[in-house]
C-alpha cells in the first residue's frame, strides 16, 4: 500500500515537473498612445487629425505616402495609368486582400468607398457630410468598376494633385458588407483591410485596436494599440512619465527641458507641414456682438494687433516659427517676399478709427479644446491674443467647445474669430490655397474657409494652378495667391509648429510623416 502511494506521488511530482516545464504563452505586446478623442470613425467622414490618426490603422487606400515623405507608392492598388488628358485614371486592384470581417477586397468595394462620397442619389450618401469630397475631390466625375480587380475614375478636368489626394484618408476604403449590415452606425464599427481591426471605442477615454492577422502586408509588431485620451498635453506627460503610456503627442513647451533630460524617453522631431491660424469671419454679425471683418481696415488693424513673436517665443518656446504666409516654408511656392505685419499697436488704433471703430467693438474669440500640431495649448494662446486685442480696444471673450462641437460650428460660421489650423493631407500648396482660402470652401455648414473668405482672382488662381501640369507655372501662380491673401488679411497667421512625438526609450520603428500621420504598424516595443 506505502509502495502504490509513493508511485503515485512520484507520478504527481512528474506531472508538476513536466506542467512546469510547458512553455508559457507570450504575452500579448500592447501600446497605448495618449492623445485626444476622435469625432467620427468613418474616414470619408472626418475633417479632424485626432480622429484621422485612428483611421490611418485601421483602413487602406488604393495608393499612400511611403514611410515619411509624401512620394506616392501603391497600396490596395498595384499599379495605375493615365489618359494623355489626364482625365482618366486606371488603377489596377491588390488580390487576394480581405476586410477585417472576412469579405473581398475588390473592385465593388472602390466603387463603393468613393461613389457613396460622390453621388446625391447613391443609398449611402445621407449617411455623411463628406466635406473633404467637396474640398479636395470634387473633380472625380465617376468611378467604375472595369472587372473585379480594375477600376476606372474619371475626373471632370485635369486635376494636378489628383494621386497624392488619392493617398488621403478620405479616399480610404471600407468593406461595403459591414456598410450594409449596420447602415448609419456601419463605422461605430469600422472595417478596413488595414494592419489593425476596431475593437472598441470608449468615448471620452480611449479607442482600442488590435493587430490583422490576415494582414496583406508585413504583420505590425504589436499585438494591441490602444489611443488613450488625455486632452490635457502636461496630463499626457505625467501619464508617460507613471508608465501608464508608452508614448504622447503634443507635449507642452513647458515640459521639453525635463522631457529631453529624462534617459528614459526619446522625442522625435522634425519640421511640419502646418500653420496655425486665427480667422475672422467675414460674413458674421451675431446680435450683441459686432464682428465688422468685412472691412479689411479691421482685418489688417487684428494684424498688426497680435504679438506674434512674442507668442511664438513664450508659448511656443521653440517649438515653432512666426508665420507670414499661409503655406509653410519648407512647400514649394512659399513667397519669402512677403513682409509680415509688425506688431504695431498704434498703427492698429488708426486703422479701427479709420474704419469707424476708435474706441474698438466687442466680438468673441473661439478657441479650440484640444492640443493640436500646430497649437500646443490654445486656450493660452487665446488668452495672450485676447490681452493684445484688449490693448487697442477690443474686447473678444474666449469661447469653447468639445472638439467635435466646435468644428461642427465654426464649419457652420458661428464664430466671430476663432482658432484653428492646418496639417497638410498633401504636399501641394492647393491643399491650404484651395481647401481653406477659396471661395468654393466658404460654404456654410462645411466650410474649410471658415473666414468666409472669397475673392475671385484667388478662385482663378487656383482652377488655373489645378489644371496645369508646368511646376513652374503653378509656382508661379501660388506665389501671386500669398501676395493678395497677405494684402487681404483674413487669417493672422501665427506659427508653423514641429512635430513633437515623445516616446519611452524602448519604443522604436514609428517614422514622422511631413503631413502628420501616425502609422503604428512597424512600431515595436523591446523586451524590458
Amino acid at each position: 500500500m506505502k509502495k502504490i502511494l509513493v508511485i503515485v506521488v512520484m507520478a504527481a511530482m512528474f506531472v508538476g515537473l513536466l506542467a512546469g516545464c510547458k512553455p508559457q504563452a507570450a504575452q500579448p505586446v500592447t501600446l497605448v498612445f495618449a492623445k485626444g478623442d476622435a469625432v467620427n470613425l468613418d474616414p470619408a467622414n472626418v475633417t479632424d487629425g485626432e480622429s484621422i490618426t485612428v483611421m490611418n490603422n485601421i483602413f487602406d487606400g488604393l495608393v499612400r505616402y511611403k514611410s515619411g515623405s509624401t512620394e506616392v507608392e501603391p497600396d490596395l492598388a498595384t499599379s495605375w495609368e493615365t489618359s494623355l488628358d489626364g482625365l482618366v485614371w486606371t488603377f489596377h486592384l491588390r488580390e487576394g486582400v480581405k476586410f477585417h470581417d472576412g469579405t473581398p477586397f475588390n473592385a465593388d468595394a472602390v466603387v463603393f468607398s468613393l461613389e457613396r462620397q460622390r453621388d446625391e442619389n447613391h443609398p449611402f450618401y445621407q449617411y455623411g457630410k463628406w466635406e473633404y469630397w467637396s474640398w479636395c475631390f470634387g473633380e472625380i466625375a465617376k468611378t467604375e468598376k472595369v472587372d473585379d480587380y480594375t477600376v476606372k475614375i474619371t475626373l471632370s478636368k485635369p486635376f494636378a494633385p489628383f494621386l497624392s489626394t488619392m493617398a488621403m484618408f478620405t479616399a480610404y476604403i471600407v468593406s461595403p458588407t459591414n456598410a450594409e449590415q449596420l447602415k448609419d452606425n456601419a463605422l461605430s464599427n469600422p472595417v478596413g483591410t488595414g494592419p489593425f481591426k476596431f475593437v472598441e471605442w470608449v468615448r471620452g477615454d480611449h479607442v482600442t485596436l488590435e493587430k490583422n492577422p490576415d494582414y496583406w502586408g508585413e504583420a505590425p509588431k504589436i499585438d494591441r494599440l490602444i489611443f488613450k485620451v488625455i486632452p490635457d498635453p502636461s496630463a499626457r506627460f505625467l501619464a508617460l512619465q507613471k508608465g501608464e503610456v508608452q508614448g504622447i503627442e503634443f507635449p507642452n513647451p513647458d515640459d521639453l527641458p525635463k522631457i529631453e533630460s529624462d534617459p528614459n524617453l526619446q522625442v522625435l522631431t522634425q519640421p511640419g507641414l502646418n500653420v496655425g491660424y486665427l480667422a475672422m469671419n467675414m460674413d458674421k454679425d451675431t446680435p450683441g456682438f459686432q464682428a465688422p471683418f468685412a472691412d479689411v481696415r479691421v482685418r489688417q488693424a487684428i494684424n498688426y494687433a497680435i504679438n506674434k513673436k512674442d507668442i511664438v517665443e513664450h508659448l511656443y518656446k521653440g517649438t515653432a516659427e512666426v508665420a507670414k504666409n499661409p503655406l509653410p516654408p519648407t512647400l514649394w511656392g512659399y513667397n519669402d517676399t512677403v513682409q509680415d505685419y509688425e506688431y504695431n499697436p498704434d498703427k492698429a488704433k488708426e486703422l479701427l478709427k479709420e474704419a469707424g471703430y476708435p474706441n474698438g467693438f466687442k466680438t468673441n474669440l473661439w478657441a479650440m479644446p484640444v492640443s493640436r500640431p500646430y497649437m500646443f495649448d490654445p486656450i493660452k494662446i487665446a488668452t495672450a491674443i485676447q490681452e493684445d486685442l484688449r490693448n487697442v480696444g477690443i474686447d473678444a471673450p474666449i469661447v469653447t467647445y468639445d472638439w467635435g462641437t466646435y468644428l461642427d460650428k465654426t464649419e457652420a460660421g458661428e464664430h466671430a474669430m476663432c482658432l484653428l489650423g492646418w496639417t497638410m493631407d498633401y504636399a501641394d500648396p492647393d491643399n491650404i490655397i484651395y481647401v481653406l482660402l477659396d471661395q468654393d470652401a466658404a460654404t456654410v455648414g462645411s466650410a474649410g474657409n471658415v473666414a468666409f473668405y472669397r475673392n475671385s482672382q484667388i478662385h482663378e488662381i487656383n482652377m488655373e494652378a489645378q489644371q496645369t501640369s508646368d511646376f513652374n507655372k503653378r509656382v508661379e501662380l501660388y506665389e501671386q495667391a500669398q501676395v493678395l491673401i497677405h494684402n487681404d488679411a483674413p487669417w493672422v497667421t501665427l506659427a508653423h509648429s514641429k512635430q513633437i512625438i515623445v516616446f519611452n526609450k524602448n519604443v522604436s520603428g514609428f517614422v514622422l510623416y511631413p503631413t502628420g500621420d501616425y502609422r503604428f504598424e512597424n512600431t515595436a516595443i523591446a523586451a524590458p
